[in-house]
């Protein structure tokens, strides 16, 4: 598949709420660039190609390579990726859907067993079905057609060279590499995790990689071809159909897969527009969950008052009960967006918010709403998240993912490959023979929660930018992050280190030590006894325009930076 072949491929344009746009106004002459990513050496990457004139775009190809990297328990160039791109010239916003999709070949069953019941997760994880065709490179491909400076081909040195000379394990990776993790198990993980005397690698040993480095050098040269045909799609293809539980991809579900324009969901959200990726992005629960905290009177108090934290909670319960019921691949279903935001839905939603937690919320009938049953779709952390300015006012928020650590732990060409068809609902219909909105098809996108969202201002001009890893959690780590950061008005860096709490359904998991006991005892008064869990696992990384100064930060709990470009 050529590279003018990849391009050329037919684009799913959908309408959404941002479709008018300002007449093309110049930017300020230069702003003031930044990169902010969860690793120091993918952010001087993209950094690095910011320093050269390169565009948003350019800069997020160098970062994402990097990742591959350094964070392959997180995201990599065998995963899929969401891209929101603000246009500073036009002040348009584009959403690029580099989501995997389901192999041809695949059935509403390929996560059951013999007996119809579904799989155990570290079963599925591991498997060749787990592996969608990935979307990534595909999307980074399509964006840097529209909107790169510099050639493709330069955009992979950093990443190159630091393959083939080896880079330091840092203490996170160290850390996940010696946890108890189904992925840790896998061949592939342990052959490359390997050092010479038989074990494993820790932090601060000296990694290697220089398969990853020839497959850069390939695709520096041919382009995202080099992924989507040839011997490096050959081996993906290989490595997926292998025992245990093997796939049904093919050469030509590589050579088919298609990025997807979207227009961005955007809503008003205090004294800004909030504009997200649609579905199969979790972006309208987002949305909604940002609309119910304003109906409430969170911006007033603060992260001292129990109170805030409930309101926090029970918002984030009633968002989660719509989402995991509605949101899906609208090619396959009919999604309610618009029901799920309009104000007088929302009204009814936030009125159920009473003094104490009762049993987990039921989904609302949301105009436009189809039966579809209860989702049974188990989504797990992982994923990193970055956002890049470049001198011209171009910004790109990204989130992008493998999955699960390492993805189902199958390596080709130095890279992992994705788990996102565990992203579906193992169960294809309810007892009551109900269909699941996410369950699996041919050609579908799972269900994500990646949402990359970009804030405006409204003369639409660009005010911020925020995303995180998590699996499910990721709508409650940013809705946090921006409650602290917008309506308590904290600096980012602050707003992002406050703890985490992610209520759904009946369960209420955070970061009990970052409470204090005096809040716990409160929430418990209240009915939210806070359990430790998926809580700890966040990578936000944000960004705000205050009085024309760049208010930037990363998530304490990973290993971010936040570099600045000289103006």
């Amino acid at each position: 598949m050529s590279l003018a072949r990849l391009f050329l491929l037919p684009l799913i344009l959908l309408t959404g709420s941002c479709a008018s746009v300002l007449a093309s106004t110049p930017p300020a002459p230069k702003e003031q660039g930044f990169v902010i990513a969860a690793n120091p050496l993918a952010a001087r990457a993209g950094m690095e190609v910011l320093e050269r004139g390169g565009s948003a775009v350019d800069a997020a190809i160098a970062v994402q390579a990097m990742l591959s990297l350094v964070e392959p328990q997180s995201s990599g160039l065998g995963g899929g990726a969401f891209m929101n791109y603000y246009d500073a010239s036009t002040r348009k916003l584009t959403i690029y859907d580099g989501r995997e999709v389901a192999p041809a070949q695949a059935t509403a069953g390929m996560f059951l067993d013999p007996a119809g019941q579904p799989l155990p997760w570290d079963q599925a994880v591991l498997s060749g079905r787990a592996t969608g065709v990935p979307g990534a490179v595909a999307m980074l491909g399509l964006a840097h057609h529209e909107h790169g400076k510099l050639e493709w081909r330069s955009l992979f040195g950093s990443a190159e060279r630091t393959a083939a000379e080896g880079f330091v394990v840092s203490p996170r990776l160290g850390k996940l590499l010696a946890g108890d993790y189904a992925e840790n198990g896998a061949p592939d993980v342990v052959a490359y995790f390997r050092k010479a005397d038989g074990s494993r690698m820790t932090a601060g040993d000296l990694l290697m990689n220089p398969a990853y480095a020839a497959f850069l050098r390939r695709l520096a040269a041919q382009g995202p071809a080099a992924m989507y045909a040839g011997e490096t799609a050959a081996r993906i293809v290989a490595r997926t159909r292998a025992a245990p539980l093997g796939g049904s991809m093919t050469m030509a579900d590589l050579a088919n897969y298609e990025p997807v324009k979207r227009e961005a969901l955007c809503r008003p959200v205090r004294v800004y527009i909030a504009c997200v990726p649609p579905p199969p992005s979790s972006g309208v629960g987002m949305l909604q969950l940002m609309m119910l905290l304003e109906r409430t009177d969170i911006a007033s108090r603060g992260p001292t008052d129990p109170q805030a934290w409930y309101l926090f909670a029970e918002a984030s319960r009633l968002m989660y009960a719509d989402r995991d019921r509605y949101v899906a691949d609208p090619a396959f279903v009919k999604i309610p967006v618009e029901g799920l935001l309009d104000p007088a839905y929302v009204d009814a939603r936030a009125r159920l918010i009473g003094p104490v937690a009762g049993p987990a919320p039921a989904a609302g009938q949301p105009a436009g709403a189809l039966q579809v049953a209860a989702d049974r779709t188990h989504e797990v952390a992982g994923t990193s998240h970055f956002i890049v300015r470049d001198a011209a006012g171009n910004v790109v928020s990204m989130t992008t993912t493998v999955e699960s650590i390492f993805g189902t732990g199958r390596m080709v060409d130095g890279f992992f490959l994705n788990n996102q068809m565990t992203d579906f609902s193992f169960a294809p219909i309810d007892e009551a023979g109900r269909p699941m909105a996410n369950a699996v098809a041919p050609g579908k996108r799972p269900r994500s929660s990646m949402t990359p969202l970009i804030l405006l201002t409204p003369d639409r001009r660009f005010a911020g930018a925020i995303g995180s890893a998590g699996g499910n959690a990721i709508l409650a780590y940013v809705g946090k992050s921006l409650v602290a950061a917008i309506d308590w008005k904290l600096p980012m860096q602050e707003a992002l280190a406050q703890p985490n709490l992610v209520a759904r359904g009946a369960r209420f998991n955070g970061e009990v030590t970052k409470f204090s006991p005096e809040m716990l005892s409160a929430l418990r008064a209240k009915g939210i006894e806070l359990r430790p869990g998926q809580g700890e696992d966040s990578g936000v990384h944000g960004v705000l325009i205050r009085d024309g100064q760049v208010d930037g930060g990363f998530d304490p709990r990973r290993e971010g930076a936040v570099l600045l470009l000289a103006r």
